[in-house]
């Protein structure tokens, strides 16, 4: 269903990796060199099955041990009892292999095209008209990996990039649709042309958005995402 970079990312860690304890829902899989941002990461699929990489340190703190059996439930109560926090987790939107096929055989919308540092101007009146918690929450910037606009009376009201995420092939994306200009498809449009920019690159399409902001899933959606599951990782400054 999705293409097969997208699972080796998620899953590949779990079947080469030291498992540690789990049920038929849940695999714990510990990873001593995990980075310490990352020392605990969970991922939720949308066919229910949850997946968790952890140090050894992490696993200690929460009192796992090896082959114990561990459903949702008692892994989220042994989380709170041994008090680390998880960040807030997000969900995971790709393109299926089919929406992928249909996606590279259609062209830019004819008001889209790629942003320049030629549209300094253009960008900083964009981010002028945006408020700042949609700015923090888009992280669209203009000297981004892939940057691009969707403008309309010859203003810049949609803008969207993309990034290589970490050491993964795949590019994260952001986009931001002016409020006054939401609701014409501005965002699908843009959210399209990036993800045809990122495939002919070699990387996959990665949409990630917080489970609250339902304009953001909406999007995805209508840009033909579909949803993988839900990915959350240890809080900054979490003990253990």
């Amino acid at each position: 269903m999705f293409p097969s970079a997208i699972a080796d990312l998620w899953l590949s860690p779990h079947s080469t990796g030291e498992r540690l304890c789990g049920s038929g829902t849940v695999t714990v899989t510990v990873d001593p060199g995990l980075p310490e941002n990352a020392r605990l990461t969970v991922l939720t699929t949308t066919d229910g099955r949850t997946y968790v990489l952890l140090t050894p340190a992490v696993g200690a703190a929460m009192g796992l041990t090896a082959g114990q059996h561990l459903d949702e439930t008692a892994f989220r109560r042994g989380l709170a009892a041994s008090g680390i926090a998880l960040h807030g987790a997000d969900h995971l939107f790709y393109f299926t292999d089919a929406a992928r096929q249909a996606l590279l055989v259609e062209a830019d919308a004819v008001a889209v095209r790629r942003l320049t540092a030629d549209d300094a101007a253009a960008f900083a009146d964009f981010q002028s008209s945006a408020s700042e918690q949609d700015l923090e929450d888009s992280y669209v910037e203009l000297d981004h990996w892939a940057v691009y606009g969707a403008f309309e009376g010859g203003r810049l009201v949609c803008a969207g990039s993309a990034y290589p995420w970490e050491d993964a092939p795949v590019a994260d994306f952001g986009v931001l649709t002016l409020p006054a200009f939401r609701g014409n498809r501005h965002g699908r449009h843009v959210v399209r042309a990036l993800a045809r920019h990122a495939i002919a690159r070699g990387h996959e399409p990665q949409y990630r958005c917080q489970l609250d902001n339902h304009a953001s899933v909406a999007l995805a959606a209508s840009a033909g995402l579909t949803a993988f599951g839900t990915w959350d990782v240890v809080s900054p400054g979490s003990p253990a």
